[in-house]
């Protein structure tokens, strides 16, 4: 048979993944299964969609420095019949903070930043201070700006403009459930659906997101990803704050601007596995407010204004992406476990995976690091930088 590939989710890489196959490979068969296809539940139209180059490791941060590339440049990248989709990127950067005694760790990090050509900059209390005055800095030792290349924009956008295209370019998305798969040695043959269709095919990519692992085990392969509950809460605060960029506290919460409101999150400490995604409302009194109050005071007087609730897909074995063939299917890959990370790492994730298979390795970008052997070897690709 001609080479048919069958995508496993249609969220924002399946529909990134699908793209790239389809611009670099246009006779090439491509099918996305997709089980929700009102993306109700789907953590790409869920997700606070921001991007930075501020990693740990140096894969990620390459991978960030080619994903705003490609961003700033979506709309013409992903035009539909001169219709231009606006992502509404805003490049306002990330502010992580140290706590007292934590600003050699910061340093450290800064430094493998800076070897790779990430625009950022150390700032001290002082500094701090002079340039976001609505920030208490009195329990703080140093901060880390990003100058450009940072900030956030409209995921559900880019979702959708990436599902478009490649329909365009001649994928088929099929809404469906997969609930197995027929297997002739070390190949997939058919990806069968919950109604009973079979879809031949000659590759098999999950890109499942939080619910990866279910799909793994149909094809008896035990994936270290789990589905985590996140609440972004919508604060509004009458205080006039600029700039403000995304800042990250050094007791756990994130923040940044949304329009003329607020919206914030963190890690909760109960971080169990498949948690209804229902938003946490207790704990936005309990923890993230005194906090938020503590770091701005402005935000004594916020309220909160409504709040909704996704699912990273976490990588519990090192917080990295999972991408490759696994060693005893040769043609199931992966593109999963990104924990967090993934809405900005789509459009480069999703180019790498069709050169790996449309050429048989990356070309555009080394990804090997990421690849799903270094999980049947144990050899963990630990990323230090996980928010939320």
């Amino acid at each position: 048979m001609s080479d048919a590939v069958v995508v496993i989710g249609g969220g924002v890489m399946g529909s990134a993944l699908a793209y790239w196959l389809t611009r670099l490979e246009p006779s090439l068969s491509v099918t996305v299964v997709e089980r929700d296809a009102t993306y109700q539940h789907a953590s790409s139209a869920l997700s606070a969609a921001s991007i930075r180059q501020q990693f740990s490791t140096p894969v990620n941060i390459r991978v960030s420095q080619a994903s705003i590339a490609f961003l700033r440049n979506a709309a013409v990248e992903l035009a539909v019949d001169g219709d231009l989709p606006d992502i509404m990127l805003r490049e306002a950067g990330y502010l992580y903070l140290a706590g007292v005694g934590g600003d050699a760790v910061l340093r450290e990090i800064h430094a493998v930043q800076k070897a790779c050509g990430a625009d950022v900059a150390l700032m001290d209390r002082a500094e701090l201070e002079r340039r976001f005055g609505w920030l208490n800095s009195a329990d703080l030792s140093l901060g880390s700006l990003g100058l450009s290349g940072e900030g956030w924009f409209d995921g559900y956008t880019l979702l959708m403009a990436f599902a478009r295209k490649a329909r365009r370019q001649g994928a088929r998305y099929v809404n469906a459930e997969v609930c197995g798969f027929a297997v002739d040695g070390r190949r997939i043959t058919h990806v069968i659906a919950a109604d009973g269709a079979r879809m031949a095919c000659t590759h098999v990519v999950n890109a499942a997101g939080p619910w990866a692992r279910r799909v793994a085990a149909l094809a008896g392969v035990d994936l270290p990803v789990f589905a985590r509950r996140r609440t972004v809460y919508v604060i509004s605060c009458p205080a006039a704050m600029t700039p403000f960029p995304l800042l990250i506290d050094p007791s756990g919460f994130w923040i940044r601007p949304e329009g003329p409101k607020f919206i914030a999150g963190f890690s909760p400490a109960d971080d169990l596995d498949d948690q209804p995604l229902q938003p946490d409302y207790d704990s936005f009194e309990n923890r993230l407010w005194p906090a938020l109050a503590h770091r701005i005071p402005a935000f004594e007087q916020a309220r909160l204004e409504r709040a909704w609730a996704g699912y990273f897909e976490m990588n519990t074995f090192d917080y990295n992406a999972i991408l490759g063939p696994h060693p005893s299917l040769e043609n199931l890959l992966f593109m999963n476990g990104f924990s967090g990370h993934g809405m900005q790492q789509a459009p480069v994730i999703g180019r790498a995976m069709a050169e790996l298979i449309l050429l048989g390795r990356f070309e555009t970008l080394d990804l090997s690091d990421l690849l799903f052997t270094r999980i049947t070897e144990n050899r963990p690709l630990r990323e230090a930088i996980v928010i939320g």
